[in-house]
């Protein structure tokens, strides 16, 4: 009996081509569309971009049409809602800068998905994601970096369970982004040149804070912008519209270049500093999620990657809480910008260990 996948479909060229190679591979095949967030005004609803826009929806039916496979559109707004956007609201409001990718990845693309998929009577769920699975010799499923190095998705995916990995598959995760377009363009795919989406799908407008004064119908608060030794330099529009790093926008005109070095929301301040003020030795992940490994060690050695770009650096465990969910590591060199909210992902060569949120 053919084993039964149900594919993710985003619109996308990825996700497109991921339904066709499980489909040859002899997998009986089902694409999905999740139904996540749906704008008020249907000029947004339309535009090409967000995995679930009406675009997005036509794009996939079209495709799974064409793949002759069965489709659905699945909704799953109030688990997006709980999951992805009120945290990433909170988080902004408390001077953190989340990712919500990751969030929806776990909680979404995953926990609520598969449970249903499962539900419905299928063994694996499926989606476009540069990465691949493995099973390491300690019995544990590590996703591995993908052949496509620029494209790797890796990074957002470290919070992924055992259990959700062991139903999981990742068709493209050995082939280079060029080779996928190549293939869709082979086997006439209307989505084979559709561009990458690179916006927060409920965000199309990149305007965070407006968003989140929109989504709370409560205004900014402006504040100071402030030295680090507590000099006042000016006052900024409300901290969601700040992240650590972020140079354009501040609106100071102090003669050399200037960095947001820290955000203070108990007294509502955005602390200034120069490009020196951003490196940093150390830092401390909490809420970690253990995946090629069962726990850190202190002394323990591995890389990681404190943003989605971010190349990776050598870093050294240098605590564990008794219960695993806090470690304090130090980093061989100094990083840029450690950013309180987003994720840091530990790595052995290309296995992901695990990962957790940069708390300080």
């Amino acid at each position: 009996m053919k084993k039964k996948v149900v594919v993710g479909m985003s619109g996308g060229v990825d996700s497109s081509v991921a339904a066709y190679l499980l489909k040859e591979q002899g997998y009986d095949v089902r694409g999905v569309t999740m139904q996540v967030w749906q704008p008020k005004d249907t000029d947004t609803a339309a535009k090409e971009g967000g995995c679930s826009s009406i675009r997005a929806v036509e794009d996939a039916r079209r495709v799974a049409a064409q793949l002759d496979i069965p489709y659905d559109v699945m909704d799953f707004q109030q688990e997006f809602k709980k999951n992805v956007i009120d945290y990433f609201v909170r988080e902004y409001r408390l001077g953190r800068t989340p990712n919500p990718c990751i969030a929806c990845n776990r909680y979404v693309k995953w926990e609520s998905l598969l449970q249903r998929c499962i539900a419905l009577g299928a063994d694996y769920i499926a989606t476009g994601h540069y990465a691949r699975i493995e099973k390491l010799s300690n019995g544990r499923y590590a996703v591995q970096k993908s052949e496509a190095v620029k494209k790797d998705q890796t990074y957002a995916l470290y919070s992924l369970t055992q259990e959700q990995l062991k139903h999981t598959l990742f068709p493209i995760g050995g082939y280079k982004k060029e080779e996928i377009r190549t293939l869709a363009e082979k086997i006439g795919l209307q989505t084979a040149q559709k561009p990458d989406s690179q916006e927060i799908c409920f965000i199309p407008d990149h305007d965070y804070a407006g968003f989140i004064c929109r989504e709370t119908a409560v205004a900014e608060q402006p504040g100071n912008f402030v030295t680090k030794e507590g000099n006042v330099l000016g006052q900024h529009a409300g901290i969601s519209h700040y992240t650590i790093g972020q140079r354009k926008g501040l609106g100071l005109a102090l003669g050399m270049p200037v960095f947001v070095t820290d955000i203070r929301p108990d007294t509502n301040e955005v602390v200034i500093g120069s490009t020196q003020d951003l490196m940093s030795t150390q830092l401390t992940a909490e809420n970690v999620q253990y995946m090629g490994a069962e726990q850190f060690a202190v002394g323990q050695t591995m890389t990681a990657k404190i943003r989605y770009s971010h190349l990776g650096e050598q870093c050294e465990v240098t605590r564990v809480s008794e219960d695993g969910n806090c470690v304090d590591i130090r980093f061989a060199h100094p990083v840029r910008a450690v950013t309180p909210g987003q994720a840091v992902v530990f790595y052995d060569g290309d296995y992901v260990l695990g990962g957790g949120i940069i708390c300080k």
